[in-house]
């Protein structure tokens, strides 16, 4: 029999997945205006930087909007100076009324009190009295002009408000007429060819091109019950940092590949088990410098199952199947004995043996079909190899300076101020 000692070394247990690529950002260019597709300033399938200009709708229809609003507000500013000259008037007008009523109340006392004593005619009387309440209803009209100035001019300001909204707009429909990459990436075919009339605006508007991004990429991936609750079990023993918390490493393969060349990290675990496929989405993220990983591509991933532990590592040739049983044979003083085994995965093209052995034996690697228990029989040395897989025998999560994750977008202050405030009532509650 050939026997050999099996593996003892630290190893880390990466579970398989088979993913499929995704871009960070993918975006559908559509028109938000309206018009005939003038010109397209792009190569098919080539890489374009945000911000750069892809197609031109003719401009010459909101150009004339524009003007329009200009012109609105021109004629804004001139009711605005047309109610400030009223209401200077009106206010002009209101003092010489004042003046004219003190003059004429002066009057009507002054005849009063002469006709008290027969100094003047009845008739002189009344019409100081008249000359009194025509000044007065002149002072009514005078204030009646100002308000209406005053309306005039809250209404030339609407008209300036009504008109600089306009020119916003109009400016805006016309800045929409020059489309531009949202992002940077690779740009698909032209779907409309120029001098088409496209529709913008809405969620059916007409769809121009695409583009993805090519740096980093998301690889998706899904794991089943009995894997999520494996590495829920795992971060409550503190054996392994959960997904969630921490940017774990992933290594990826595509079909062509041997070994595992790109790494990545961890970037999203869902929240709930879909209901139709009993699995959870899971997300990681890798470099794609020179632009190999493709979108729609399938991969095949490692992600850690484990923490870092030593390990017995033997060969699949010297384990034995009984029914349901899996066992191997050591050799002890030159007797064969039989050792029942409980197997985990393969690592370095050798199995991992949780329960049955401590590494120490002397295993028989070759003849395990003639050898029988309690059989005495003479040995030879043999050896086991184990076969670098390029995954390393340790991990730590990335710290934050390796992240390749999309940071969001920071929060308005406005939100902050309002977030807070709502923190502080919940603890106060």
């Amino acid at each position: 029999m050939t026997v050999a000692t099996p593996v003892k070394k630290q190893i880390v247990e990466w579970d398989a997945y088979t993913g499929r690529l995704e871009a960070v950002e993918f975006v559908e260019v559509r028109a938000r205006v309206s018009g005939y597709l003038q010109s397209i300033y792009f190569d098919e399938g080539q890489i374009v930087n945000a911000g750069e200009l892809l197609f031109v709708v003719d401009p010459r229809p909101f150009e004339a909007e524009l003007n329009s609003a200009k012109a609105a507000l021109s004629q804004a500013n001139a009711l605005l100076a047309q109610a400030n000259a009223q209401l200077a008037e009106a206010k002009a007008q209101q003092q010489q009324s004042d003046a004219g009523l003190q003059l004429a109340d002066a009057r009507v006392k002054r005849s009063r009190s002469l006709n008290a004593s027969r100094a003047v005619s009845q008739d002189e009387l009344e019409q100081s009295e008249a000359e009194f309440l025509q000044a007065k209803a002149n002072v009514e009209v005078s204030k009646a002009g100002i308000s209406l100035a005053e309306a005039a001019i809250a209404t030339a300001h609407a008209a300036i408000e009504s008109a600089n909204a306009g020119i916003e707009t109009a400016q805006l429909n016309l800045e929409y007429t020059h489309i531009r990459a949202p992002v940077t990436g690779r740009i698909s075919r032209q779907y409309v060819t120029d001098g088409n009339l496209v529709s913008g605006g809405s969620a059916t508007s007409t769809l121009l091109t695409t583009i993805t991004s090519v740096d980093p990429i998301y690889c998706a991936f899904d794991a089943n019950e009995q894997e999520v609750l494996k590495y829920v079990r795992l971060a409550l023993s503190g054996k392994r940092v959960s997904s969630r918390e921490a940017k774990n490493p992933v290594f990826l393969s595509l079909v062509d590949e041997a070994g595992f060349p790109h790494q990545g990290h961890m970037d999203f675990v869902d929240n709930r088990f879909d209901a139709n496929t009993a699995s959870m989405r899971a997300r990681c993220v890798f470099p794609n410098k020179e632009q190999v990983l493709l979108p729609g591509m399938f991969a095949r991933i490692r992600i850690p199952g484990s923490a870092t532990y030593e390990a017995v590592l033997i060969p699949d040739s010297a384990i034995g199947t009984d029914q349901s049983d899996q066992y191997v044979y050591v050799v002890v003083d030159e007797v064969i004995q039989r050792h029942a085994v409980q197997l985990g995965p393969i690592v370095d093209g050798l199995r991992v043996v949780r329960k049955g052995l401590t590494g120490n034996e002397s295993l028989v690697i070759e003849g395990l079909l003639q050898a029988r228990p309690e059989m005495k029989v003479q040995t030879k040395n043999g050896s086991i190899e184990a076969v670098e897989d390029g995954l390393p025998d340790s991990y730590e999560p990335l710290p934050p300076e390796k992240w390749l994750s999309p940071k969001p977008a920071p929060r308005p202050e406005s939100e902050l101020d309002s977030g807070s405030s709502v923190d502080r009532e919940g603890q106060a509650s």
